[in-house]
């Protein structure tokens, strides 16, 4: 037996021997399907094993350990139970099973010691036998494996050294050697190729499925045009987008040139009620306007509206890709923290430290303009277009935001899958350099799928019981995101999908412009494995995780007919009868105007002078009143009467009302299931003997819920002893719920349930947002059952503080958002005061 303590391994001399001991003694080829209990991929190599491991179950696993073999392929970092199950040798392979990790998905290792920890590099050195691996992920997981005194040192060292060699990528800009290891094999491809397609969802690659489309929509006066099939006007658009019926490709084809990367105005989606929401790029006020372009323009820019169209200028509130960058790193800094360097937030700066991330201001900001966008298009009779410099950002965060909060079908798994698919796949949003696949461009890395999957949480977390996905669902969206093996997220457009796809090159030609070559292109190559989508789940999950991804839901009425589509079917809706048809408007920083520059050609100092009037009447000030009054209106005609109860606000009645929710400081949790589910094995008390003790930051969470039980009961006591005479005062309508958003505080536990016998205060907290998901037990034999939920003196189970779940029995009340007043502006969110 080897000793750390007197020989010094390198992974440069180890390596190989290992490769070679493995598989002269093991017998591991391309073909092999069984290895030492471990189910192997086609062509998976086992490259190391330790014996006698034990894995940490996170709360969701029911806490505890897992006694198992650890193994390190050239793939993945595996665990296998030693009471497992044997598996079935006919099924169907899966890439990752419960207990394993993608290579592809470590961030950094990091061995722990007698008395020291190490941060693990592909050159380091150890000097000292390692008692536990923790293992820190893209997707802020942290698995740890501890290791039994009677696991060899040898196999611990090797195994140290194997994955820090294996997880780090040859070279920056290389994926394809985890795309190899796993899909690469002749067995893998025949059977990717052979994968049936989910036929519930919309896939949005044809120009039939756009026309399913609009015909869900009810869009009758739009059609799919074929314009870019070849993405001659566009290289980030899709090859089919949707367009007024009276606008010809030929008239088309002039407007490309007038927006930035030829993202011209298009249809996303239209309201029940009869609106429209558009998405384009901004304007090239360097473009010389014809005034027949001008003309065609206006045409495909108001869609099939007659009234007015509003511009939502995105860039202006929203925060910017680095801002998310950065806000999602100290995000990952505070939750998992870094037990190599010992460098932890104190219990009482978690709160103001976790404030200053920004991260929550950020998420409040995207739901707050998807909340103004919605109110807009339930008016009716007007066409809303997201307007973004690029068009393949925030402007994907709040259109899909936008159809979660008002369409019910986008809240179903399938439904929600299209959603994804039609404005975040198809519609060019840079997947593979914000995320950073390869790993060698940092400047553009920016985590935007994951804030939308955020805002959507929130969404969720406040209207459970509308939406038909679950939280398991969302979070599985997030880890594959993290995986780089999917078509869905391997590509900046579809175009670049096409050509992998394809393997076809194309060639640009100022006469025949761009035409598909026959030598596949450079960075193609015709052996590389096929690449599935993420929606295939079976790939990933077995058939018993996927049934948690949804949820029983009452059916979605039919939408009910519109007349010619423009009929407003709410005659109690303020119509704005005061605007002039053609009117432009711009919605920026919760305001309307009326700038003159709105529109590069309506700008009097234009280049072009060409257009001098327009058949659009150019908008004035004095009917900006008429929009504010628009987006007033919902609070004005809508506002519950249940909020000035303790019972807290109800939902909407009329299902495709919006899901607006609350934004408040004390309304906006934080995703702990995502975020906190690596934090316990992050910190300290890793070990057996001290599993039980409460963490720090758990037993601040009991000390503050104690407190907050002995104020209830003062309060309590003080009203029986002199009850006064209460008087319940009527909230006005035009009260603004949002008013101390900056003011408010984030907490991250639920309000506690009243017990029986204890009369609740009459000044009882916000609702808050908690981490509901349906219940389920651990799987028989993983590890005993956690510690019991603290108890009050009545014997009524309270929620941790971080940590604890709600409870079955509790009903959760459905909140929403209310916009401002029309004098009432909305500033860019400093974040929540949030106490320290």
């Amino acid at each position: 037996m080897l000793t750390g303590s007197k020989t010094t391994f390198k992974v440069r001399q180890m390596l190989p021997d290992i490769k070679e001991r493995m598989l002269s003694q093991t017998g591991v080829n391309a073909r092999s399907r069984d290895v030492f209990g471990l189910r192997c991929l086609p062509g998976e190599c086992v490259l190391q094993r330790a014996v006698m491991v034990r894995k940490k179950l996170t709360a969701r696993e029911g806490r505890g350990w897992l006694s198992g073999t650890l193994f390190c392929t050239h793939f993945r970092v595996a665990f296998v139970p030693q009471d497992s199950p044997k598996l079935d040798d006919n099924a169907d392979p899966v890439l990752l099973g419960d207990h394993d990790v993608a290579l592809a998905s470590i961030e950094k290792v990091v061995v722990v010691g007698p008395n020291r920890t190490k941060l693990v590099t592909p050159n380091s050195s150890l000097k000292f036998t390692p008692e536990e691996l923790v293992l820190y992920c893209r997707d802020m997981r942290v698995i740890c494996f501890l290791f039994d005194r009677l696991t060899p040192d040898a196999q611990v060292i090797e195994m140290t050294y194997t994955i820090a060699k294996t997880y780090q990528p040859p070279k920056p800009g290389s994926v394809l050697s985890f795309q190899n290891a796993a899909l690469g094999s002749v067995e893998m491809k025949q059977f990717l190729s052979n994968r049936r397609r989910d036929a519930h969802m919309n896939w949005f690659e044809s120009a039939s499925d756009w026309e399913q489309e609009l015909e869900r929509c009810g869009a009758a006066s739009w059609r799919v045009s074929s314009v870019n099939d070849r993405f001659e006007m566009s290289t980030s658009l899709s090859r089919f987008i949707v367009v007024p019926q009276k606008v010809l490709d030929t008239e088309l084809k002039k407007s490309f040139a007038h927006f930035n990367e030829g993202r011209i105005p298009r249809w996303c989606w239209r309201h029940p009620r009869g609106s429209d929401l558009l998405r384009m790029a901004s304007f090239q006020n360097n473009i010389y306007h014809e005034k027949d372009d001008i003309r065609n323009l206006e045409m495909v820019l108001f869609g099939c509206q007659s009234s007015l169209c509003v511009v939502v200028e995105l860039g202006e509130e929203l925060p910017s890709p680095a801002d998310i960058q950065l806000a999602h790193s100290r995000l990952r800094a505070l939750c998992l923290g870094d037990i190599s360097t010992s460098v932890s937030v104190p219990d009482d700066k978690w709160l103001s430290t976790l404030e200053g991330t920004h991260w929550l201001d950020y998420t409040r900001s995207c739901l707050r303009k998807a909340c103004e966008v919605a109110c807009l298009l339930r008016g009716g009779h007007l066409t809303v277009a997201l307007q973004e410099v690029e068009d393949r950002d925030l402007s994907c965060v709040v259109s899909s935001l936008v159809q979660v909060m008002c369409d019910p079908h986008c809240r179903t798994q399938p439904g929600f899958q299209g959603l994804v698919q039609k404005e975040w796949v198809m519609a060019g949003h840079r997947f593979c350099s914000r995320v950073n696949y390869h790993r060698d461009n940092d400047k553009e890395e920016a985590p935007i799928f994951l804030l939308f999957l955020d805002c959507v949480w929130q969404l969720w977390s406040q209207y459970p019981s509308r939406f038909q996905l679950t939280e398991d669902f969302l979070l599985a969206l997030h880890d594959s995101i993290h995986l780089p093996l999917f078509s869905s997220f391997l590509a900046n457009c579809q175009r670049e999908r096409c050509k992998r796809s394809q393997n076809l090159g194309q060639s640009y030609t100022p006469v025949n412009g761009w035409r598909d070559t026959l030598h596949p292109d450079s960075s193609s190559d015709p052996s590389d494995p096929p690449l599935p989508a993420v929606w295939d789940w079976a790939l990933q999950y077995s058939k018993p995780k996927q049934d948690r991804f949804t949820q029983p839901v009452p059916p979605t009425p039919p939408l009910q007919p519109l007349l010619n589509g423009n009929l407003n079917t709410n005659p109690d809706t303020h119509r704005l009868t005061d605007t002039i048809p053609g009117s432009v408007f711009l919605l920026s920083r919760g305001t309307f105007s009326c700038p003159a520059n709105l529109l590069p050609w309506r700008s009097g100092s234009g280049s072009s002078g060409v257009y001098k009037k327009s058949h659009r009447r150019a908008p004035s000030s004095e009917n900006v009143p008429g929009l504010e009054r628009l987006l007033k209106a919902w609070a004005l005609s809508e506002f519950p009467q249940s909020l000035t109860s303790t019972s807290g606000p109800q939902g909407p009645l009329d299902p495709y009302e919006p899901l607006l929710p609350l934004l408040m400081g004390p309304c906006m949790g934080l995703w702990r299931e995502c975020y906190l589910r690596g934090a316990l094995h992050a910190q300290a008390f890793s070990h057996p003997f001290s599993a039980n003790h409460p963490h720090p930051v758990e037993r601040l969470a009991r000390e503050v819920l104690q407190l907050r039980d002995k104020l209830a009961q003062a309060s309590t006591a003080g009203e029986s002893s002199t009850p006064p005479a209460v008087t319940a005062e009527p909230r006005r309508p035009d009260a603004n719920l949002n008013q101390n958003t900056n003011n408010g505080g984030t907490f991250l536990f639920p309000a506690a349930p009243r017990s029986q016998g204890t009369a609740a205060p009459k000044a009882a907290p916000p609702p808050t947002s908690t981490n509901q998901h349906t219940s389920r037990a651990p799987p028989p034999g993983s590890a005993p059952p956690s510690r019991p939920a603290h108890k009050d003196a009545g014997g009524s189970n309270k929620h941790t503080f971080l940590f604890g779940h709600s409870s079955a029995s509790e009903a959760r009340p459905e909140q929403r958002y209310y916009p401002p007043p029309n004098n009432a502006k909305l500033p860019k969110s400093n974040g929540p005061s949030l106490p320290s």
